[in-house]
């Protein structure tokens, strides 16, 4: 019986490596404490990768709420959008951006782009993240753009897809070859223990500094901002494919009366048939739209919400710099 040859060090580290990475107990939750300023940490970690990768279910995830919308339809998230958690003695503050866009260069996409760009310009920390097993022209893309002075780390995300774990090791053994890692992080957004592994790994990243923000935050955007996004969400959701990607939600006007918020907004599509799609037969596909965001924003908030949606035409907006700049892209 021939033997069969032991696997090269390389290997034998790789596998290591990835033992140590899938076997990684989650932390105890800590109870809350008083913590002393000098002990406190407080960093900027950059959620980075291709459109439609599982940045802003990551995201939630991390911060524990709803803070960035998601859909199955690319370009859903168009703002840098900051998520905060605050962890015993350390507070991630965590940055949601827009896939990098390589297909489309219209005003729209080069306002996403400059987004990106500028979100992992001065960071602590870049999450890079990539599906478990999977790199394309996309993520290479992306990964060209990471500063080499900033720490990546590779988070191979929906591991829980990957059928057969043994190809994870050679998989990696070529990303490794590519940028040189940090750490490597194999897991699903949507497993808690996973999560909890995950503020364990980035905690020794964070600068040693006073917090930020208050302990209860959990983003810096305003509600007016969340309520656009809301909006955005359900529109594609519940059009699908046969809407474009340009479509966008202006919010018209904002009032607080007590726990309750009257909220005017405009959805802004490009051609007159889009618009039909919108509203669909008898309203009702707007009306859904508007009841599914505001039952969102009622439990995002506590309180009671009046939703009023209109839809109007602006053919061109998305290569117009000007008109994409007053529609609130940076």
């Amino acid at each position: 019986m021939a033997n069969t040859p032991a696997p090269a060090p390389a290997d034998t580290d790789l596998e290591a490596m990835l033992a140590r990475a899938l076997g990684k107990a989650a932390p105890e939750a800590a109870a809350p404490v008083e913590v002393d300023p000098a002990t406190q940490r407080c960093g900027y970690v950059a959620i980075v990768g291709k459109p439609n990768v599982g940045k802003s279910t990551l995201l939630n995830a991390l911060v524990g709420q709803k803070v960035s919308i998601t859909s199955r339809k690319a370009q859903t998230t168009r703002h840098r959008i900051t998520g905060i958690r605050t962890v015993a003695a350390s507070q991630f503050i965590f940055v949601d951006t827009p896939g990098f866009q390589t297909r489309h260069g219209n005003a729209l996409n080069r306002s996403l782009n400059k987004t990106v760009l500028g979100a992992v310009a001065d960071v602590d920390l870049i999450l890079f993240v990539v599906e478990a097993g999977h790199f394309n022209l996309a993520d290479a893309k992306v990964l060209s753009l990471l500063p080499p002075n900033v720490p990546v780390v590779l988070l191979a995300n929906k591991l829980d897809q990957v059928h057969r774990r043994g190809e994870l090791a050679p998989w990696l053994r070529s990303m490794q070859e590519r940028h040189p890692f940090a750490e490597f992080v194999p897991m699903s957004a949507k497993a808690p223990k996973d999560i909890e592994r995950l503020f364990g790994i980035c905690e020794k990243y964070l600068p040693q500094q006073p917090w930020i923000h208050d302990p209860e935050d959990l983003t810096d955007r305003s509600e007016r901002f969340m309520a656009a996004e809301m909006v955005r969400e359900k529109l594609f959701r519940l059009t699908g494919d046969e809407l474009p990607y340009t479509s966008t939600v202006v919010i018209d006007r904002f009032e607080e009366e007590g726990q309750l918020r009257r909220i005017a907004a405009t959805i802004v599509v490009e051609r007159e048939g889009h618009k039909g799609m919108v509203i669909g037969d008898k309203g009702e596909k707007l009306k859904r739209i508007g009841t599914e965001a505001r039952v969102e924003l009622e439990k995002l908030w506590g309180g009671k919400v009046f939703l009023e949606l209109w839809v109007k035409v602006r053919s061109g907006w998305a290569d117009d710099d000007a008109r994409v700049r007053s529609f609130g892209y940076e």
